[in-house]
């Protein structure tokens, strides 16, 4: 009878694991993710002076780095003095910029002995217009003339012809040196969309044969559903973050913002991660820094971001208080202001993330389900995920507008004791009232 029991215990624990199974690494579901824009992170613009960065990143409750592309610059072509990231000459070798090889595996292992996962930012549409690729015959797109042809105003680069097989291997063996030979955790893939979703499938599938827990992330929304089937683990939020930037403005509204969520809900798969910003290199660059486009509302949709379902991003210069757009071809040292700086609240909200299960990212985190306010400007949302010893909720209050708001909520089925973002005890009741001050915002955990 003993054994018998012992059985069928085995079984039903078997029968767990399989509903448990994971769509992303593990460490990925609490995690918070860093943009590290090598040239700008600091006086210096190398792997050696970033590294010493990487303690307070981590005391910031940072998880995931991802480095901007490092590999050595083209010079036919090249945009401003230093050039684009994402004009690569050569795959597999560091640009002299940013150090030696030696110099990004030291910082590779210091990173790792802290505890981060390092990915690296992949240009697999393009290459430099001098690269050694362009000598192979249909490797890249030519016009009737025979002239190498670019994209966009992407005068610096050269776009790659994905029906060429010998150049599909040749970029995947690149790949796989990364991770074979320098030892990174994955990949962020620039313009994901523009390249052949077959060969993000084949190519990560071959990855994943000899890196099964690697990471990776689709700069592509429009064609998030196909890729992230079975290429990438996470895709970017450009539209939540264009409506971010709306409601900031007065151009969006909150009923916006939940139109959006249930259109992702029904044509994106549930276990897709999107990744939330306020700011990036294109963003920062191109339109602006998060005061020009957000001003008081910042440290609102810094906590949004990670409220609602998704993996949040910093990108270099939030948390030391960067507040001017950064050059993009030129050496431009972010600013270190405590005026701006972001870090503490960010300090904040990672810890909430990384002890909630109710905030983790899909499939392992709760949905987000709207609570009626009786206030057209208030975001108001619980996640609630049910655990074997206790239940994770989280509820969060947001005012959508630059005016003082009142809103009553009914909170039937939520109530109880919990800590608010202050550290408080707070008691919440069926009806519920709260007073919010422009762009305020409360959130309860328990």
């Amino acid at each position: 009878m003993r054994k018998f029991i012992f059985m069928a215990l085995a079984a039903m624990m078997l029968a767990g694991c399989a509903q448990q199974e994971l769509r992303h690494p593990k460490w990925a579901y609490d995690a918070t993710i860093y943009e590290l824009n090598t040239r700008q992170a600091t006086p210096e613009g190398t792997f050696a002076a970033a590294e010493e960065l990487l303690p307070t990143l981590r005391e910031n409750g940072i998880d995931i780095i991802w480095v901007m592309p490092c590999q050595p610059i083209g010079k036919i072509t090249r945009k401003g003095s230093l050039g684009s990231y994402y004009s690569i000459i050569d795959y597999c070798a560091i640009n002299p910029e940013f150090g030696t090889r030696e110099d990004f595996e030291h910082f590779l292992a210091k990173a790792h002995k802290l505890g981060f996962k390092v990915i690296l930012d992949w240009v697999a549409n393009h290459t430099a217009p001098d690269s050694e690729w362009t000598k192979n015959e249909g490797w890249h797109y030519r016009d009737s003339l025979g002239n190498l042809m670019v994209q966009y105003d992407w005068t610096d680069i050269s776009k790659l012809n994905y029906d060429n097989q010998e150049m599909r291997e040749e970029m995947l063996k690149a790949m796989h040196w990364w991770m074979d030979e320098i030892g990174i955790d994955g990949f962020r893939c620039d313009v994901a969309g523009e390249v052949p979703t077959d060969f993000w499938n084949w190519a990560m599938a071959d990855l994943r044969q000899t890196h099964p827990h690697m990471f990776t992330l689709a700069e592509d929304e429009d064609k998030a559903q196909e890729l992230t089937e079975s290429a990438f683990d996470m895709y970017y939020g450009w539209s939540l973050h264009h409506l971010m930037n709306g409601v900031a403005q007065g151009k969006n509204t909150v009923d916006d913002l939940w139109a959006n969520f249930a259109k992702a809900d029904s044509t994106i798969r549930p276990e897709a991660i999107r990744m939330n910003f306020i700011s990036n290199h294109d963003e920062n660059s191109w339109n602006g820094t998060e005061q020009e486009r957000m001003g008081n509302a910042i440290p609102l949709f810094q906590a949004f971001c990670y409220i609602v379902p998704g993996m949040p991003m910093i990108y270099t210069g939030q948390i030391s208080g960067n507040h001017h757009r950064l050059a993009f071809f030129e050496k431009d040292l972010i600013d270190t202001d405590k005026k701006f700086a972001e870090g503490e609240l960010y300090k904040k909200l990672n810890g909430l993330r990384e002890r909630n299960k109710a905030l983790f990212s899909p499939e392992v985190g709760a949905p987000m389900l709207r609570i009626p306010a009786d206030n057209p400007n208030i975001f108001a949302c619980v996640r609630q995920k049910e655990g074997k010893w206790h239940t994770n909720t989280v509820i969060a209050v947001m005012n959508m507008s630059d005016k003082k708001q009142t809103v009553t909520l009914d909170l039937t089925g939520y109530e109880g004791t919990y800590k608010c973002q202050c550290g408080r005890e707070h008691e919440l009741e069926t009806t519920a009232t709260f007073k919010l001050k422009p762009w305020g915002f409360k959130i309860f955990e328990r």
